[in-house]
């Protein structure tokens, strides 16, 4: 699966979300699932990967220093868990929660890797998307800005052999969804809108959030899954 592939996987999983709500985990089978499928093409016959939408269906379970934890992806050879990929795309709301997104990562990348887990992170966001009141009424536009990506360009300097915190890669991906035309009433006129595209077309977005270093892959999906493949196959 290249970017345009990958792009595309976007889309579908943005579709869905439109479609079933936040509460339907359909948007992740599509997104995990092709990530899981790509990975295990990759890695071929000798390793497992499960995730929802592929196998059983069902995301693996890796035991935590502190604490187990169900993982979006997980990577097995021989019948044991070798690595995990957490997997984040936000849509709305980013702002109130943008803090807590980065802490929880930090927070369960640290409680796996100290259990000697490999564990890679995706982090999937527009560079504009809604903010809504608690009644579902549009608030205002919200943008991910060089100020958002300053804690990924801190995080891409770590040392990720030392500071079991940072994952060992996390590949950020910033995208652009087609812009409306003005200001939606809510939620519902937001969804709408989309949902009347025979396909979301969703790109790269072109803004630049400064030089990432070894540690973040910046809007690359090929490149970051083949970092992820050759860290597996040299373990």
């Amino acid at each position: 699966m290249d970017n345009q592939e990958f792009l595309k996987v976007i889309s579908n999983s943005f579709s869905t979300f439109l479609e079933t709500g936040s509460r339907s985990n359909e948007k992740l089978k599509i997104l995990h699932g092709a990530i899981a499928h790509d990975l295990k093409q990759r890695l071929g016959s000798k390793y497992e990967v499960n995730s929802l939408g592929v196998g059983d269906g069902r995301e693996g379970n890796i035991e935590g220093r502190y604490i187990d934890k169900k993982v979006d992806i997980t990577i097995l050879h021989n019948g044991e868990v070798v690595a995990g990929i957490g997997v984040k795309f936000v849509m709305q709301n980013y702002s109130q929660n943008s803090n807590n997104y980065f802490e929880n990562m930090l927070g369960e990348t640290a409680n796996i890797r100290c259990s000697n887990v490999p564990y890679f992170q995706i982090f999937i966001i527009p560079e504009a998307m809604p903010y809504y009141k608690k009644n579902g009424e549009f608030s205002k536009w919200e943008t991910f800005t060089q100020h958002n990506a300053f804690k990924y360009l801190k995080l891409s300097e770590d040392n990720a052999e030392v500071m079991v915190h940072t994952p060992t890669k996390t590949l950020l991906f910033v995208i652009s969804l087609p812009q409306m035309p003005g200001d939606p009433a809510d939620r519902n006129e937001y969804n709408r809108y989309y949902r009347k595209m025979r396909s979301v077309s969703v790109s790269l977005s072109k803004n630049s959030f400064g030089r990432f270093q070894r540690a973040v892959v910046f809007n690359d999906y090929d490149d970051f899954a083949d970092k992820v493949v050759h860290y597996v196959r040299s373990m």
